[in-house]
């Protein structure tokens, strides 16, 4: 049985560095020979965290949305057209991999969709591999699609093998999964992403790291472990931008943010419940979406110059973890509000 390690368990050691000014990083990465990103930062394809709105803001920003796919087939149509007359330059499109599919696929690209992610829980499954055979018998390769979710090599490996482009990795590590809790499986989502960027399919096959990323130090170790892009959650559910009305909640405003697979959810896209893998909250309201990304890059623009790397290329070769102890887990936190 081997050691797992997550986000809380490693630090990165700080490297001599001749960066003078963080306006001397880069942040783009790029998903495609097509598509490029000013902000590795993709947003959920959540209908608590994707809709027109985020998709457009977090465009406007150098990121990318993934337009959830928990509605009807014209109004996801319509969401992403709406994003698109809001300036998103580029915007994805979350479909399934049963029932009606291709077709969400055909209306999605008509709307104005350039990339579809084809968004299982559990990717590293036959109607997975079944899924991305039809859609490149149908599409073609020149439609860029991203799938997931994985959590070992051998699932990235198999999803670049059936067509995936870029593969989402991480299962069970969001905020509002239970995944792990409720069917005893997962791993770590840093662990995946270390173990996946081993792999020879990686840089070819963009890995995007997704799940259980709660600040802008742990997008910067994602990133150092391999990974290409970071897809984020609650670090963009409660602000303007995402779905959902606001609500007070103790005097205090806020916004519902669920997991996909919890019995809310469920519910209200499908009518019944199957397997509840995710719950319900609530978050408080944010700022808007632009400054929550502002803040987010500076951060992880500083945590590129502490490893003196300019790109997010050079973070991936220079970059060394050490692991840390409870106690020293403790200390890297502000922890004067934990003295008595």
């Amino acid at each position: 049985m081997k050691s797992c390690v997550s986000f809380d368990d490693v630090l990165l050691v700080p490297r001599y560095s001749d960066i003078h000014s963080r306006k001397e990083i880069s942040l783009s990465a790029e998903l495609s020979s097509h598509i490029s990103l000013d902000l590795p930062i993709i947003s959920s394809p959540m209908d608590t965290v994707t809709e027109y709105r985020m998709a457009a803001s977090i465009s406007e920003a150098g990121g990318m949305g993934i337009i959830h796919r928990y509605n009807s087939i014209t109004d996801q149509a319509e969401l992403i057209r709406k994003a698109c007359e809001n300036g998103a330059t580029s915007v994805g499109a979350a479909i399934g991999v049963s029932g009606n599919y291709v077709e969400r696929a055909r209306v999605a690209l008509s709307a104005g969709a350039n990339v579809l992610c084809v968004d299982i829980a559990h990717g590293h499954h036959a109607l997975m591999r079944n899924a991305l055979q039809v859609l490149r018998n149908t599409f073609g390769y020149d439609i860029h699609v991203m799938a997931g979710n994985v959590a070992t090599q051998e699932g990235y490996e198999a999803l670049a093998n059936w067509g995936a482009n870029s593969i989402r990795v991480g299962i069970g590590g969001g905020s509002i999964c239970s995944t792990r809790i409720q069917t005893g499986h997962g791993m770590p989502t840093l662990q995946s992403i270390i173990e996946c960027a081993q792999s020879e399919y990686a840089g070819d096959h963009p890995i995007i790291a997704d799940g259980g990323i709660k600040n802008a130090g742990d997008i910067v170790k994602a990133l150092a472990a391999g990974a290409d892009f970071v897809m984020l959650g609650s670090l963009l559910a409660g602000t303007p931008e995402s779905p959902g009305e606001i609500m007070y909640q103790s005097g205090s405003q806020c916004k519902v943010y669920r997991g996909m697979a919890s019995a809310d959810a469920q519910i209200n896209w499908r009518g019944h419940v199957s397997s509840t893998e995710g719950v319900t909250s609530t978050i408080p309201l944010k700022g808007s979406v632009a400054d929550v990304l502002k803040e987010l890059a500076v951060n992880v623009k500083s945590g590129l110059s502490y490893s003196g790397a300019f790109n997010i290329s050079e973070l991936h070769s220079v970059s060394r973890f050490v692991k840390q102890t409870t106690a020293g887990a403790a200390e890297s936190t502000t922890h004067i509000f934990q003295r008595n």
